[in-house]
C-alpha cells in the first residue's frame, strides 16, 4: 500500500514558481527558503520536489474543507457576517510547536499527523461553496503560500463565480510569489508570530521574508490583517510588543492587528495560557504605537470592547461582536461612520447581508470528496 509521500507525489503537476539551475537543480519561489532542490529531493515544505530537473507542485486534492464565518479568519474588516469557504492541503515550510493544524500542516514531519488527501477539481470547490452560500474562497490549514499554483486555480474559479479569495497564511512569502497571486488574491492574513528573529529560527524561518511580505502586499492594495497569538515567555515582552506593533504603524496604522489568546496545544505545553488581562496589556501597547484598529481574541466577553470596531473619530461602535456572532452593523453604504461619515478601512458591501452561521461547520453532501488511496 503506498504511503503519504507516495499519495502525494503522484497528485502534483508541474509549478510556475521556479526557476532551473545547473546541475539540473532548480530554485523555488513558492516561499521565503527559496529552496534550491537538487534532483530528486523536496524542498524545506515536503510537498515541492525537483524531478528530472523539472519543480512538481501539489495538485488535485484537498486535506479538507469547512465552512467558517469570515470572523474566524480571523477578517474583521472584510464582509461581515459573510461565509467562508475554507479548504487546505498538506505541508506547511514552518514547524511550530503549537500549530493548532499540525495534522494538516506537519503531515510529511509528523508519523502522528495523519489527514487522507481528498480528491477534488477547482471548479468542484466553487460549485461547492457557492452551493453553502459562501462569499469567499480561503485557502488555510495548511501553510497556503507552498500551494500557490492550485490555489490561483481556484481562486480563477471563483472569481469567475463572484466570489471573493483569500489566504490565512505565515506571510513567509517572496516578491515572485506574491506577483503571482496579486491578480487572484482579495484578503490576506498574515500570523506574525514574533518580532525576534531568533524566535523564527525556533519555527524554522526568519523574520525578514515575513516583514517585506506585509510591506509589499500592502503596497500592492491587497486588504491585509496581521495575527499575533501571543505566548508568555515566548513573544509577550514589552520591548517585542512595541517593535512589533511600531513596525505594524510604520506600515500603516489602519492595518488591523488581532492579538489573540494562545491555549497550550501540539507539542508546546510549557507556558500558561494567555490571560485577558495578557491581551488588554498588548492591547494598550498597540494603541501607544499608533495602531487605529486592535482586536483581542480568543477570549470571547473577557476583553470588553476589544472585540468590536468602533470609529476612529467619534468612538461609535460600528460593529458589535459576540465571539464570532455580529450583533450589530452600523456602517453606511459608502463604508462610513453613520454619525461623523469618517471611512473606515476595509473591504464593505452597501449593506449588512446577514450571517450563515456564527460557529464553523463541515459542508452538507459532500459525495464529490473522495479520498486518495493510489
Amino acid at each position: 500500500m503506498p504511503g503519504l509521500r507516495d499519495i502525494l507525489h503522484q497528485n502534483v503537476r508541474e509549478g510556475d514558481l521556479y526557476e532551473k539551475l545547473d546541475r539540473q537543480r532548480v530554485r523555488c519561489f513558492a516561499c521565503g527558503h527559496a529552496c534550491p532542490i537538487p534532483e530528486g529531493q523536496v524542498g524545506v515544505c515536503k510537498v515541492r520536489f525537483n524531478q528530472g530537473g523539472k519543480l512538481y507542485v501539489p495538485w488535485g486534492y484537498v486535506a479538507g474543507v469547512q465552512c467558517d464565518p469570515i470572523e474566524k479568519k480571523p477578517f474583521f474588516h472584510a464582509y461581515p457576517g459573510a461565509l467562508a469557504y475554507s479548504f487546505g492541503m498538506l505541508g506547511c515550510d514552518l514547524h511550530c510547536a503549537y500549530c493548532q493544524n499540525w495534522v494538516t500542516s506537519q503531515a510529511l514531519r509528523d508519523p502522528n499527523a495523519v489527514s487522507p488527501p481528498l480528491a477534488a477539481a477547482p471548479e468542484v470547490l466553487v460549485q461547492d461553496a457557492v452551493r453553502q452560500g459562501a462569499r469567499v474562497l480561503v485557502s488555510t490549514y495548511n501553510e497556503p503560500l507552498i500551494t500557490s499554483e492550485w490555489a490561483v486555480a481556484v481562486f480563477k474559479e471563483a472569481r469567475a463565480a463572484g466570489l471573493k479569495t483569500g489566504f490565512v497564511s505565515n506571510g513567509n512569502g517572496t516578491p515572485q510569489v506574491l506577483e503571482y497571486l496579486h491578480p487572484w488574491i482579495d484578503l490576506y492574513k498574515v500570523d506574525l508570530k514574533s518580532f525576534d528573529d531568533r524566535r523564527y529560527h525556533e519555527l524554522g524561518g526568519r523574520i525578514g521574508p515575513i516583514l517585506e511580505t506585509i510591506r509589499g502586499l500592502h503596497a500592492m492594495g491587497v486588504w491585509l490583517e496581521i495575527v499575533t497569538l501571543l505566548i508568555p515567555g515566548f513573544n509577550d515582552s514589552e520591548q517585542e510588543l512595541r517593535g512589533l506593533t511600531e513596525f505594524l504603524a510604520g506600515v500603516s496604522p489602519h492595518i488591523p492587528w488581532h492579538v489573540t489568546a494562545f491555549h497550550q496545544d501540539y507539542k508546546m505545553d510549557g507556558p500558561r495560557d494567555t490571560s485577558p488581562e495578557d491581551l488588554l496589556r498588548a492591547v494598550e501597547l498597540g494603541q501607544q504605537a499608533g495602531l487605529r484598529y486592535i482586536y483581542a481574541g480568543n477570549v470571547p466577553g473577557q476583553v470588553g470592547e476589544w472585540e468590536n470596531t468602533r470609529c476612529v473619530q467619534c468612538g461609535l461602535t460600528l460593529i458589535e461582536r459576540q465571539g464570532y456572532f455580529i450583533a450589530k452593523y452600523a456602517i453606511t453604504a459608502e463604508g462610513c461612520c453613520p454619525s461623523c461619515q469618517t471611512p473606515l478601512p476595509g473591504r464593505w458591501d452597501a449593506q449588512f447581508r446577514g450571517q450563515i452561521t456564527q460557529r464553523p461547520f463541515l459542508p452538507q453532501a459532500r459525495p464529490h470528496l473522495v479520498t486518495i488511496h493510489n
